[in-house]
């Protein structure tokens, strides 16, 4: 998966975001640049986070962005890779819902999406990847963790 983000140049790097509004509009650039998504897609999670809170923090320090099922301006499924230096909040004194890691899914083929979810899900429940991804910065970065750890579990 780490490898599909580089070929498809669905990644960013970067020191820091304003707030968790604008780190999802970060999160959005690389799938925007290709048309994957429309830039109305990342004021739809906006107004989703804004709305029911901080779902898209699934876990400590990693976050989810993705806004509902059938989302308009959609027109590819994928995901992007996002890495702040500095994590952001999405809920003020609760380190539980900083995150630094952004995996923003867009989907219109439903199959496609689960099929990227489970990887991701995959991923994610490797620590030492988790650690990883954290200390990465580059994309070369991301193709290293995907040949130290994942080539040899899965054929993400």
């Amino acid at each position: 998966m780490l490898r599909e983000f580089v070929e498809s140049k669905h990644y960013k790097f970067a020191e820091e975001a304003a707030d968790w509004q604008e780190a999802i509009r970060m999160s959005c650039e690389s799938l925007e640049a290709d048309g994957t998504v429309e830039a109305n897609y990342k004021e739809d999670i906006i107004a989703c986070v804004a709305k029911h809170g901080p779902y898209i923090v699934i876990m400590p320090n990693v976050a989810m962005p993705h806004s509902q099922e059938g989302a308009v301006g959609v027109n590819k499924t994928a995901v992007a890779f996002m890495k702040l230096e500095k994590p952001v909040s999405f809920e003020e004194g609760n380190p539980e819902k900083d995150a630094q890691l952004f995996f923003t899914l867009a989907s219109c083929n439903p199959e496609q999406h689960l099929n990227n979810m489970m990887h991701l899900s995959e991923m994610l429940m490797n620590d030492d990847v988790v650690k990883a991804l954290e200390k990465a910065r580059t994309p070369e970065d991301l193709l290293k963790i995907q040949e130290q750890y994942l080539d040899q579990e899965t054929s993400c």
